[in-house]
């Protein structure tokens, strides 16, 4: 394949693929809230779909799915003086009452939606003369805050179309970028950092989808090299975006990738590399050149599974994991620090991967993965790359170093049904 169809079929796996069920959710909201606050059954009217579903910069899969509720001026005084939660909570009701079976929250500024596959999270607002809301915050006894998504829309709209359609791409790509790497990153920041990319170069204004290796590789040193900061102006409206963990180091690495995978070109190794940046929405490389590229007669079983098939992914926590590679008695090494120093492993070591860092409130399940990968993993027809629990003390997984090949380890966090960190460690053994 070449780069341009690589990335072609990489996008369009991107595609949501579920936007009329979402569509249809979205107007059974709207009419429970028009019928109660306006006395109509309107589906359309006085809504505004935001978040990346609006930006249309979300991907397939996604689960978190935002709008405001215009409420009518009529409104005001029944809420303005300290009435905020009561606010949320009236809107609670109306969608409760319409969809009983259904569950329905109050969850900090917004009335959350539960659906079997995403929810949705809805923030009645006023409309002010300047096009921006106010929405209701609880603390403090209750007070009125401004959002202005409507600059949000349209500053990508705008760039979307100066920078021949590359910036909503590179968000997309971003998005499947942050899932397989667990980086703990907001949509709104990711839409504001690539939009601060493409401003920040003309490299991109005209170029087209045979280019995105480099956009690729150009984006993550971007990141890579930004400074340590605690907020950034979002894209249109200028308002505060959190940062709420630090990206470089996982830009870095896979900035790392990119120019691997582009120095293999169009051959048929670049798409496993291409894959460690982006997951398993990259295309794998066709089974053809698979084969081809086999110096073994014998047949081998791809055994390779995703997390992605199992569970839905929201990273919201960060997670970090190393390896203790065991020599001897009383000798131990962390692989993380060897790979720092460029080292890789020898043969015949006992390893425990282990989590040396992870936020992520408990309780909640960890599951590993063990992919084997070169000749010799396909000679012993060892692929492995099943989704394994613990099976060492302390939630740890005992491997060993068997045979030579680039394998990798990952774990995941799994918190009330959902993947909320994961991490992945190179396995150099030599």
């Amino acid at each position: 394949m070449t780069i341009s169809e690589m990335f072609q079929e990489f996008l369009e796996n991107l595609k949501i693929t579920n936007s009329e069920q979402i569509s249809n959710r979205y107007g059974e909201i709207t009419a429970a809230l028009n019928k109660k606050f306006r006395d109509t059954d309107s589906k359309t009217a006085n809504t505004l779909q935001v978040g990346s579903y609006g930006r249309w910069t979300g991907i397939n899969g996604i689960s978190d799915l935002d709008m405001l509720y215009i409420m009518p001026k009529t409104k005001w005084d029944d809420y303005k003086d300290g009435k905020q939660e009561k606010l949320l909570s009236d809107t609670r009701q109306v969608i409760k009452d319409r969809y009983p079976s259904t569950t329905v929250k109050v969850s900090g500024l917004v009335v959350q939606v539960q659906y079997q596959n995403f929810q949705v999270e809805v923030q009645p607002v006023f409309e002010q003369d300047d096009g921006s809301f106010k929405y209701p915050h609880t603390r403090n006894g209750g007070e009125w805050k401004i959002t202005k998504p409507k600059d949000e829309i349209s500053a990508m709209k705008e760039f979307v179309d100066q920078k021949n359609k590359n910036l909503r791409r590179l968000c997309k790509m971003a998005r499947a970028w942050k899932d397989k790497n667990g980086v703990v990153m907001g949509g709104l920041l990711i839409d504001t950092l690539a939009y601060n990319f493409l401003r920040s170069t003309s490299r991109y204004d005209s170029k087209s989808i045979a280019s995105y290796g480099e956009l690729s590789r150009d984006f993550f040193d971007y990141l890579a090299n930004e400074p340590e900061k605690d907020y950034y102006a979002a894209l249109g409206s200028n308002q505060r975006v959190k940062v709420k963990k630090k990206f470089q180091r996982k830009a870095k690495k896979s900035k790392k990738h990119c120019d691997e995978a582009i120095e293999a070109g169009e051959k048929a190794s670049a798409h496993d590399k291409w894959k460690k940046i982006y997951g398993r929405n990259f295309p794998a490389k066709p089974k053809a050149a698979e084969e081809s590229g086999s110096t073994t007669s014998r047949a081998w079983r791809n055994t390779e599974e995703y997390i992605e098939d199992y569970f839905p992914v929201l990273i919201n926590y960060d997670l970090t994991i190393d390896c203790e590679v065991h020599r001897n008695e009383g000798f131990r090494a962390s692989l993380l620090e060897m790979l720092k120093k460029g080292f890789g492993i020898s043969s015949n070591r006992k390893l425990i991967f282990k989590i040396i860092e992870c936020d992520a409130p408990p309780p909640f399940e960890i599951r590993w993965k063990v992919l084997n990968r070169g000749i010799e993993a396909r000679n012993r027809d060892c692929i492995r790359g099943e989704i394994l629990p613990s099976n060492e003390g302390d939630n740890k997984r005992r491997e060993t170093a068997d045979f030579q090949g680039s394998h990798s380890v990952e774990c995941y966090i799994i918190k009330g049904g959902i993947v909320v960190a994961r991490d992945e460690i190179d396995v150099p053994i030599l």
